[in-house]
């Protein structure tokens, strides 16, 4: 495991985790609203031909035409709630990108995780962008080229940290949240993206 991340490799990705970019107090309250108000739901994706439960807790949120197809399932966005709302502007008007929808996800504890994969769907288009937000328990997260699965970069996301993935990335690498025995706090994990409504 490479920290921090050797740049070759992450040749032909664009990242950039910005630390604390959301302040403590503000990541406190942010957590303990979604915790508290979000409509989690356990997904069921489709792995190896089989329809299993997703190892977390998630939610879909957007404007109305961002309906998002991910592993086999089509996911209709729950609308959303001000303080997410709010987020998003705040994202917009710093210029970290255009947003209509996020998706949350919440590890409650280390054995939740996210295997590898990369985020491009269709609906994505061919150069997405990806504003991650992590609250709570801080956990590591995986990067590795697909021409050389071997390559690794990793990143310790903490409670307030932001992870941008935009450009090439997710054409040239997949990413993964593994295991974490040892922790036992909450994670949530808050990805905002641009989903282009189909016709």
């Amino acid at each position: 495991m490479l920290f921090p991340p050797d740049p070759d490799d992450l040749r032909n990705a664009d990242v950039r985790h910005l630390r604390g970019w959301l302040p403590a107090g503000q990541a406190d309250a942010l957590q303990q609203a979604v915790q508290a108000d979000v409509p989690w739901e356990v997904h069921r994706i489709r792995m190896f031909g089989n329809w299993v439960d997703s190892p977390r807790l998630s939610c879909w949120i957007g404007d109305p035409q961002a309906r998002y197809r991910y592993s086999g399932a089509e996911f209709v966005p729950h609308p959303w709630p001000p303080l997410l709302s709010a987020l998003r502007d705040r994202l917009q008007l710093e210029g970290v990108g255009r947003f209509n929808s996020v998706l949350l996800n919440r590890y409650r504890g280390g054995t939740d995780y996210m295997g590898w994969h990369s985020d491009d769907e269709p609906e994505l288009g061919p150069a997405p962008l990806i504003a991650s937000l992590s609250l709570g328990a801080a956990r590591r997260f995986l990067l590795r080229r697909r021409d050389d699965p071997a390559r690794k970069a990793e990143y310790l996301l903490g409670h307030g940290d932001l992870l941008l993935m935009g450009g090439a990335t997710q054409r040239h690498y997949q990413h993964a949240l593994p295991k974490m025995a040892r922790v036992q706090g909450e994670r949530i994990n808050l990805t905002f993206r641009w989903i282009t409504p189909r016709t």
